[in-house]
């Protein structure tokens, strides 16, 4: 989610409690408890196949029909198309296409929407007409076409902990084609460089002319923010959705972005060099200049609407045994900022909205995974029938839902299968907010004998027992709503402690764009010192970061020092399905072993700011009878037959 877009809209013509604020940004650091609530919420919306006889309109017109093409072969052969169009409401639909039948019409509260419900079962591809017939008689023809599908379902591979996901902002990574940075006819006509919250221009034609870097690097899967349509002034003329969490269209690629046939290529030709590539979705709300929002389909469409509720931004309600009603509607009904209407996913014509548009993506453009921002604020029973419904066509798919929250016990019930929860969310991964939680304070501090330091570190992941899966965890030490994991400063100490774990613990790791190049800021001022362009993405920049030659000796280094690391990863099942072993911090020394088959992968840090050394008597179980190792940061040997030398809060990989 963008927080920042959080505070600018707190500032813009609301009236929140100072307080409930203060609150929300602590709320990160809570403990939490868990169990469920859920607030049944009754539907209104109109359901039949005849044309009401008290309503009439002059004109019929049709807009839009989402979406604008399906595939024939799904597993659930029922179609829902939102067909938006002036009077549409009042007409009655019919095809003789083969195979395909109306089952139902649903005629919403707006004149000026009506859904059909297909039934697909044996359909062919093709083109078919639909005939829409008003009150008049009058007819109006449109084409469908309904596509085969590129590949079977299974073949649809999601991401897993043998990958890498570097996650990046398209606005703020490279700019490609300079022609789209605004567009006419949009409502932000504002593209500078110099204003932190304003559009910097980068597109997917950016990121296209720079999939080589990704290559050099080592990772394997890219994570873009949403690339969605956000069609919105910018408030102020200082503050746009750069970010892209304001949907105003979930079929079209923002226009300053690029073209769906572009975001299609874009990821055939990462394909290509290995790639993978996840795209960012948001299912809680939309944005205010989404047509939903100026022509309400139904009044139970978006909860409280008109800004009628503000979320209170605190989760634990949700799971909370003893959550209160009004705590509850709070959290899951209130909307996140004025500029973002709260979906109501309970009514069933949202969700399959939702459901069949995250399929579409797949099908159309090939992502091989879903991020989903602000996961708990939306229904939870209506996500997990989302996550159902996903899992049951694409059993081979992946999909992490962004849960901030730094208890591992909130965290793990919302995976899959989890015990700790009476509703099975049926997603698969989930975020280590606990972990990022921990590091950022453990980075600053001197490991002592009991809590401090990477004793954090320790005391997260023991709690592992909770997860289904901890394999199918995304751990991360920043993102695009956190201070840089450098703050305002350049050290690549704590960074290399950090980043060594990340990469070789049993989680799927998740980079931020830059951090490699030492790309540093914190949010105290404005979100945008976090999300600072790409040096060297952008027509007249002076330097060059993608480069070894625009590159300072400090930031080939730590390019270096994190590729090394990166492409021995690769493939390697040590780290990607061996068994892990943790070591309480002993004398300011934290070691995790990975092991599979014989081979062993020691990570290990020095937790003190002064020499220390590893004292190899007390890791006897996993170093067993080997004399040597390699250090996969140095390419140095190391002698296991005694103690091993460490400098100031150094880093070692071992590998035997």
């Amino acid at each position: 989610m963008d927080w920042g877009a959080f505070r600018i809209t707190m500032n813009l013509k609301q009236t929140i409690n100072k307080a409930a604020l203060c609150s929300a940004r602590r709320l990160w650091s809570s403990l939490f408890l868990f169990s469920l609530f859920i607030v049944p919420t009754a539907m209104t919306a109109h359901n039949s196949t005849s044309v009401p006889k008290s309503q009439s309109v002059s004109k019929v017109d049709i807009t839009r029909i989402e979406p604008e093409n399906w595939f024939v072969g799904m597993k659930d052969p029922t179609l829902q198309l939102m067909v938006y169009g002036k009077g549409i409401k009042f007409s009655d639909v019919s095809t003789d296409y083969q195979n395909v039948r109306i089952d139902s019409l649903v005629r919403l509260d707006s004149p000026n929407y009506l859904l059909v419900y297909l039934n697909l079962k044996d359909a062919k591809p093709g083109e078919m007409t639909l005939s829409f017939k008003g009150k008049d008689g009058k007819v109006i023809k449109r084409k469908y076409q309904l596509l085969a599908r590129s590949m079977a379902s299974a073949d649809h591979k999601g991401f897993d902990n043998s990958d890498v996901l570097y996650m990046l902002m398209p606005d703020r990574f490279a700019n490609g084609n300079p022609k789209n940075d605004v567009v006419k006819g949009m409502q932000d006509q504002l593209c500078d460089r110099n204003e932190p919250s304003l559009r910097h221009g980068g597109d997917l034609e950016g990121i296209r002319q720079h999939l080589d870097y990704f290559t050099r690097l080592g990772v394997t899967a890219l994570w873009f923010t949403p690339v969605l349509e956000n069609d919105r002034p910018a408030d102020n003329g200082k503050n746009s959705t750069y970010h892209g969490y304001a949907t105003t269209d979930y079929y079209k690629v923002d226009p300053r972005f690029g073209t769906n046939d572009e975001y299609k290529k874009l990821i055939a030709e990462c394909h290509q060099k290995g790639l993978k590539v996840v795209m960012d979705m948001i299912f809680n709300h939309c944005g205010d200049y989404h047509t939903w929002n100026r022509d309400m389909p139904s009044k139970d469409w978006f909860n409280y609407p008109n800004y009628g509720l503000q979320t209170s931004y605190k989760l634990t309600p949700v799971l909370d045994p003893y959550a209160s009603k009004v705590d509850m509607r709070e959290t899951v009904d209130g909307w996140f900022v004025a500029s973002m209407p709260d979906l109501n996913q309970r009514n069933p014509h949202v969700i399959k909205y939702l459901i069949q548009n995250s399929m579409w993506w797949i099908e159309t453009v090939g992502i091989d995974g879903i991020r989903m921002d602000t996961y708990p604020y939306a229904d939870r029973k209506a996500m997990a029938e989302w996550m159902k419904a996903l899992d049951a066509e694409y059993p081979n798919f992946n999909t992490v839902g962004e849960i901030w929250v730094t208890e591992p016990a909130y965290t793990a019930a919302w995976q899959k299968d989890s015990k700790l929860s009476d509703i099975n969310s049926h997603l698969k991964t989930v975020m280590d907010f606990s972990f990022f939680d921990k590091l950022t304070l453990a980075k600053n501090e001197e490991t002592d004998d009991w809590w401090k330091g990477l004793n954090r570190i320790y005391n997260s992941l023991c709690y592992d027992y909770l997860y289904t899966n901890p394999s199918s965890v995304m751990a991360f030490i920043e993102n695009h709503d956190t201070d840089r994991f450098l703050g305002n400063g350049k050290d690549t100490t704590a960074l290399k402690q950090a980043y060594a774990l990340l990469l070789t613990m049993n989680r799927i790791p998740q980079l931020y764009y830059g951090t490699e190049v030492l790309m540093n800021g914190t949010k105290e001022i404005t979100d945008g010192n976090v999300r600072k362009d790409f040096p060297g993405g952008f027509p007249g920049d002076k330097v060059d970061k993608f480069t070894r030659e625009g590159r300072t000796t400090a930031e080939n280094a730590m390019f270096d020092w994190t590729s090394r690391i990166l492409h021995w990863r690769q493939n390697n099942e040590v780290i990607s399905k061996g068994k892990q072993t943790q070591f309480i911090p002993w004398h300011g020394v934290y070691v995790l072993a990975r092991q599979l088959d014989g081979k062993t992968v020691l990570t290990i840090l020095n937790g003190k700011k002064a020499d220390n050394k590893v004292e190899v008597a007390r890791y006897a179980e996993v170093i067993g009878r080997h004399t040597t190792a390699t250090d996969i940061t140095t390419g140095k040997t190391i002698d296991l037959t005694k103690d091993i030398p460490l400098g100031h809060r150094q880093t070692m990989i071992l590998s035997f």
